[in-house]
């Protein structure tokens, strides 16, 4: 059932990303709020911690790229950077509450390639929300409990409608990613 239910959440993932790059497909919706489930189940704690340490990353890469980023792209950074310190705060919380350590975040975080423009900007903020998707994934196949998936789930979504416009502004190809959160 773990597996089945990753996967289906990687379609659907996939499907709400497409939406944001593919305008004929009507522009869908965007993930609802982090909502932190309680109790946390004593089993999704590891899982939890590493979609923590992805979200905090996240948020390093988006302070990172706005020194590489024209204005234009401000909307879509400070958007980010919000619903990952959302999910960071929930997430953080629900790791509290499970009587658990929440992981800090890094001082500093090495981009897998140097950041010199807006394309290399906007690929490692792509890079940035599939390994969020991916953790998010983690989380929602290491557990059995709904409120957890559910967020998981949300936060897999989220992280695909993220990243796919990244993709396609990195000129990454494919920008639409058929099953987000999953091993190429």
């Amino acid at each position: 059932p773990a597996y089945r239910a990753g996967l289906v959440a990687s379609v659907a993932a996939g499907c709400a990303g497409l939406q944001r790059v593919a305008p004929e497909l009507g522009p869908g919706a965007d993930a609802k709020a982090a909502a932190a489930p309680s109790p946390v189940p004593t089993e999704a704690v590891d899982s939890l911690q590493k979609a923590l340490a992805a979200e905090h990353a996240s948020l390093w890469v988006y302070g990172l790229v706005t020194a590489f980023l024209p204005g234009d792209f401000g909307d879509a950074v400070k958007a980010g950077r919000a619903e990952h310190t959302a999910r960071r705060d929930a997430v953080t919380q629900m790791i509290t509450s499970a009587s658990a350590t929440p992981v800090a975040p890094e001082a500093a975080y090495v981009p897998p390639k140097p950041v010199t423009d807006t394309a290399s900007a906007a690929a490692l903020v792509a890079n940035a929300e599939a390994d969020t998707a991916a953790a998010w994934l983690a989380v929602l196949t290491h557990t059995d409990d709904s409120g957890l998936r559910g967020m998981a789930l949300q936060a897999l979504i989220a992280a695909a409608r993220r990243g796919m416009p990244w993709r396609q502004e990195a000129g990454q190809k494919p920008a639409a990613v058929a099953l987000p959160g999953q091993a190429a």
